[in-house]
């Protein structure tokens, strides 16, 4: 079955039309995310936890540094908008799975944003800045001097906002991938949504794989480096929705992603390669030992390379575009402050859509290129100089 025609479609469809029945989940009662974490802050300034009643109207820059962490940041549930006045944030509520002398299983509700103690087997919890740290019934937390809770954290692998947006583009991977597969039994040219994937597909391995692996070995890793690149791309694509999804903005997340890469490198890696690093031909045995802790450190700046331009630009990003939109609120001639704002916001955004997509074809190029500089072959000449065979 062809995907564009019924599978992706209809899932797409059932989704959209669940989100107003799953927008009511968290409706009753619920601060916003921004207030909770702002009082945090105020307490651990002042080291005193406020009287009731004392809570000030937030300054609007408060309020907007506020909105940009929490963007940035994980989430153990999804929160489509948020009405101030009466105090509630309408979204839906994600699984807490927690190992605390045995399995704890529940849902985020019980922790109403950070504003309420869950109880559960008679251990209590409350959420701290996106962290779930044990407390009391009363939910006491304590803040060092540095303004860091120091209460015990449970393991936590909960099924966050960005596992729930990972999981998702992995299955529409899936379906993308099995119904170009299938579309190709009925013949040689793809059809319905094949024939976009299929041109980038065949960009991947003509301008990324054969010319940095080479030809003989790029079919073994192509695998690797089309997931890679359509994970990233379509998280990077995800972000930009209302959702307030950043889960390639995320540190851990980039992280993981050069990690596969390194790995796959190091073991993929032949004897010239590892000849290079801990006895460089070629030169005297003097710069031998010089250059091989050089080379060891070399190993580890390429997998940082990837992690920090991935998440420094996808961060950066997500950071203008909402201080643009900031500008309505925390400006005082709306007049002036409004087009300007929307202006420019449109125009970094339709940048963004680019950035999307190129930050996922660098990461996917550095990745083929790390990977073809340890597994192509070398020769020397009778005198021990180095000659690289052709990639291509």
């Amino acid at each position: 079955m062809v995907i564009s025609n019924k599978p992706l479609s209809f899932i797409l469809a059932a989704f959209v039309a669940s989100l107003p029945i799953m927008g009511f989940a968290n409706s009753e009662n619920d601060s916003t995310h921004v207030q909770t974490e702002t009082a945090h802050e105020e307490k651990v300034i002042s080291h005193d936890a406020p009287a009731e009643g004392e809570h000030a109207a937030l300054d609007p820059k408060a309020k907007v540094d506020a909105f940009i962490d929490h963007h940035l940041q994980d989430s153990h549930d999804f929160v489509f908008f948020q009405d101030e006045k009466e105090n509630k944030s309408y979204g839906f509520s994600l699984p807490v799975i927690l190992i605390d002398g045995g399995l704890k299983i529940f849902s985020s509700s019980k922790l109403h944003h950070g504003e309420a103690v869950a109880e559960v087997d008679g251990n209590f919890y409350k959420l701290v800045h996106g962290k779930i740290y044990k407390t009391d019934a009363a939910g006491t937390i304590n803040f060092n001097e540095h303004g860091h809770p120091e209460n015990e954290k449970p393991l936590d692998f909960s099924i966050t906002k960005n596992v729930v947006s990972m999981l998702f583009v992995a299955v529409l991977l899936f379906l993308m991938f099995t119904g170009l597969a299938k579309s190709y039994k009925k013949g040689p040219i793809p059809t319905g949504f094949g024939r976009v994937l299929e041109p980038l597909i065949i960009f991947i391995r003509d301008e990324i794989a054969v010319p940095n692996i080479g030809e003989k070995k790029y079919r073994k890793y192509m695998g690797y480096l089309l997931t890679v690149f359509f994970f990233v791309w379509l998280l990077n694509l995800l972000g930009m929705t209302p959702l307030g999804i950043n889960v390639t903005g995320n540190i851990a997340i980039t992280v993981c992603l050069a990690a596969f890469t390194f790995l796959i490198t190091q073991f993929s890696a032949n004897k010239d390669y590892w000849g290079h690093i801990f006895w460089m031909p070629g030169v005297p045995v003097p710069m031998k030992i010089i250059l091989a802790p050089i080379e060891i450190l070399g190993t580890l700046t390429k997998p940082f390379a990837l992690l920090i331009r991935l998440y420094a630009n996808i961060t950066a990003g997500h950071v203008v575009i909402m201080s643009l939109i900031a500008m309505i609120f925390v400006g005082k001639n709306l007049a002036a402050d409004l087009p300007i704002s929307l202006g420019l916001t449109l125009f970094i955004s339709v940048i963004e859509v680019l950035v999307a997509f190129l930050q996922a074809f660098i990461f996917t190029m550095l990745s083929s290129l790390f990977i073809g500089m340890a597994v192509q072959d070398h020769h020397h000449d009778d005198h021990g100089h180095e000659e690289e065979n052709a990639i291509i």
